[in-house]
């Protein structure tokens, strides 16, 4: 068997597995800033959740299989764990910048909630005063 194609199937099957990895994680502790940020809604915290995990799915797996393709013939172990750890670097830098994106969104989705919740009164007004010297 070629060395490109064991090389292929290694890549794969470690850039999918992180993938999964990252995103049942992001979607586990994620959720719990969505529901947060909704104000306990739960059904639509979930929702939004299972949105971002396909989303996040998309995008990555998308990236793996577009840097799949290698332009240099593997012709030796070496060379095969040179191009893997290529491959894999740059798939966990992706995956590092995406968790990245995510957290901050999560996070500036956190802030604005918790600045709207602050500027509702806890009460509703009851009248109004005219103003001094009218």
């Amino acid at each position: 068997m070629d060395l490109t194609v064991v090389a292929y199937v290694i890549y794969l099957l470690i850039s999918i597995g992180l993938t999964v990895w990252v995103a049942r994680t992001l979607s586990h502790n994620g959720r719990i800033f969505i529901a947060d940020v909704l104000q306990g809604n739960e059904k639509l915290a979930d929702a939004v959740n299972q949105l971002l995990v396909v989303g996040f799915y998309l995008v990555n797996i998308g990236f793996v299989t577009l840097y799949l393709r290698s332009s240099e013939e593997i012709d030796t172990a070496r060379g095969l764990f040179e191009a893997l750890s290529v491959k894999l670097g740059v798939v966990l830098l992706v995956l590092g910048f995406m968790h990245l994106c995510n957290v901050w969104v999560l996070s500036k989705m956190r802030r604005r909630g918790i600045m709207e919740r602050q500027q509702t009164p806890p009460v509703a007004p009851q009248g109004w005063t005219a103003p001094a010297g009218a």
